[in-house]
């Protein structure tokens, strides 16, 4: 059973593109069939339709295997750091 924290920050790693599931796997556990339901469930209708059709077009790549072999970071270089599921302020 995830925390409310745990799951803002699946929630989180789930919106972001350069996060794949993979990632979120080894993190939390979750396979990519947790986390849509874990989105689908946690989300208004509306955002989680966005966010899943925005996964399955090729903007995302949520998937390693859809990825560029340039990307080898799981966020961008410009994103703040992030902890305690707040970003941090300079």
């Amino acid at each position: 059973m995830l925390s409310a924290e745990q799951i803002d920050r699946v929630i989180e790693m789930a919106w972001e593109d350069r996060t794949p599931f993979e990632a979120i796997h080894l993190q939390f556990g979750l396979t990519e069939a947790d986390v849509v339901r874990l989105m689908r469930q946690q989300l208004k209708p509306s955002s989680w339709r966005l966010w899943r059709k925005r996964v399955n077009q090729g903007i995302s790549q949520k998937h390693r295997y859809k990825r560029s072999e340039e990307i080898s970071r799981f966020k961008c270089s410009r994103q703040r750091a992030i902890s305690g599921n707040k970003i941090s302020k300079r």
